[in-house]
């Protein structure tokens, strides 16, 4: 199974599979996953086709590979639902903000439970699928070999399971964008880099500004407008390490099969503590 999801949501992916699903059916098609028998597939919305290549049995008169059509289709949250989701999403500084950055929160089904929902498959309720083939069972092993597919393509694009539940990520990042913190975090990573100017000297010009001739000992120490008596926190927050945080765990470049983000917290708290004597 670690070959086809490296994230914890590809794995759980799985692991809501398996709790009500037939192992035997799951392995093999796992293999066929792995073996190249799905020959295309695309997603629209919460719909899964697939074309999934067969196996040849002389004992059943098979003599040439066959094609199998198989179609997944999972149950969509209603728009109402989907709404009282987002709302509290919004609420929470720590959801926004690994949302917006392409990230999916490890305890993100808590708040979907807390609604009475669920984002990751619970049942076969679920699901709705159909197979070409001959075999009665459901999941067969082509339906299956499709859900390994699918866990491995959550590993790039874990907003895919909020399409499947009915949720485009253009919708879902607009939705939490328009969010009081929403809005903080989107000016955060939408800022525009300061380009370099070239400068003249390495030091300071130092302006000068014309004084009064006269000014009564009362002007010098007061002054002549009065300080503010209530001053106002900045409304700006600063998030650390934004720019390796704003891909998520498993950017484009990133091939390993752990964490982006844990492998430079781990460097950067070796440098600190490396250094630590001359902070």
């Amino acid at each position: 199974m670690a070959q086809f999801s490296r994230t914890w949501w590809g794995k759980q992916f799985i692991e809501a599979l398996e709790a009500f699903s037939d192992p035997a059916r799951l392995g093999r098609g796992r293999s066929y996953a792995r073996n190249g028998k799905i020959l295309k597939s695309s997603i629209d919305q919460n719909r899964i086709t697939a074309t999934v290549k067969g196996s040849i049995n002389p004992y059943f008169g098979v003599y040439k590979e066959p094609r199998y059509d198989t179609t997944i289709e999972i149950t969509p949250i209603s728009s109402s639902d989907w709404s009282k989701a987002i709302q509290h999403l919004s609420s929470k500084a720590s959801f926004v903000s690994k949302l917006l950055m392409n990230e999916v929160p490890d305890n993100i089904e808590d708040v979907f439970s807390e609604l009475g929902l669920h984002l990751l498959p619970q049942s076969e309720k679920d699901f709705k699928t159909t197979c070409s083939c001959p075999d009665w069972s459901n999941p067969c092993k082509h339906i299956a070999g499709v859900y390994y597919l699918v866990a491995s393509q959550l590993d790039d694009d874990p907003f895919l399971l909020f399409q499947l539940r009915g949720l485009s990520k253009d919708v879902l990042k607009a939705e939490l964008s328009q969010s009081p913190l929403g809005k903080i975090l989107s000016q955060e990573l939408t800022t525009q880099e300061v380009s370099v100017q070239p400068s003249t000297s390495f030091y300071t010009t130092v302006e000068t500004e014309g004084v009064p001739e006269k000014m009564s000992a009362r002007e010098f120490w007061l002054g002549t407008h009065r300080l503010p008596q209530v001053v106002e926190e900045p409304s700006s927050v600063s998030l650390p390490a934004i720019l390796i945080k704003k891909q998520g765990d498993f950017p484009a470049f990133w091939k390993k099969e752990h964490s982006f983000i844990q492998v430079m917290e781990e460097f950067y708290e070796r440098v600190k503590t490396k250094n630590k004597n001359l902070i």
